[in-house]
């Protein structure tokens, strides 16, 4: 059946794999908006609430117009694939990504969140704790990219190691950067 279905397949993976770019595109740049706009309670006014506003304007523009689009088309892309195939069901490698994709759907959905209560003036974390958690995105696509590249050839047990191991250097590498920028 995947044969005679082949075709369809290939452009749904095709469409899938651009809206995952584009999703994580958006993940990472609205974290760095986050970041500024957090910032920006540091600065004096004018400054202060011209920042905030122009802040909110590009997260909701972000946010609507690409980031929740891109997850939504890569989602029903996923789902397609796997309606037109659906023995990779049958892989455990397959049930090990969709996870890590389960994941990654409720970190958007907190980061949805985020984008509300900075537009209320509401500031529940640091620009130090908004860098940490947008380096989650980062490990959340290594592994599900691992995943689905090394398929049944991964040890488990390695590419967890593995995956901590990155999660480790990039928070070294934030406390390093927020050191570097404090001295500064």
């Amino acid at each position: 059946m995947i044969e005679t279905l082949l075709p369809f397949y290939q452009y749904f993976k095709a469409v899938h794999i651009v809206f995952v770019i584009s999703w994580m595109a958006g993940l990472f740049y609205i974290l760095s908006l986050f970041i500024y706009h957090t910032e920006a309670n540091d600065k004096p006014e004018p400054e202060k609430s011209i920042l905030q506003k122009q802040f909110v304007k590009m997260e909701a523009t972000l946010w609507k117009i690409i980031a929740t689009p891109a997850m939504i088309i890569s989602v029903l892309a996923g789902a397609s694939m796997l309606t037109l195939n659906p023995d990779l069901l049958q892989a455990d490698w397959m049930w090990v990504k969709l996870g890590f994709v389960v994941g990654l759907l409720i970190y958007h959905f907190i980061c949805q969140n985020i984008v509300k209560q900075l537009k209320n003036n509401q500031y529940k974390l640091t620009s130090f704790q908004l860098r940490l958690w947008r380096e989650l995105a980062t490990i959340f696509m290594i592994a599900i990219v691992f995943v689905v590249i090394l398929k049944n050839a991964i040890n488990w047990i390695y590419g967890l190691i593995g995956i901590m191991g990155v999660a480790m250097a990039i928070m070294i590498a934030v406390k390093l950067y927020k050191n570097y920028r404090l001295r500064k």
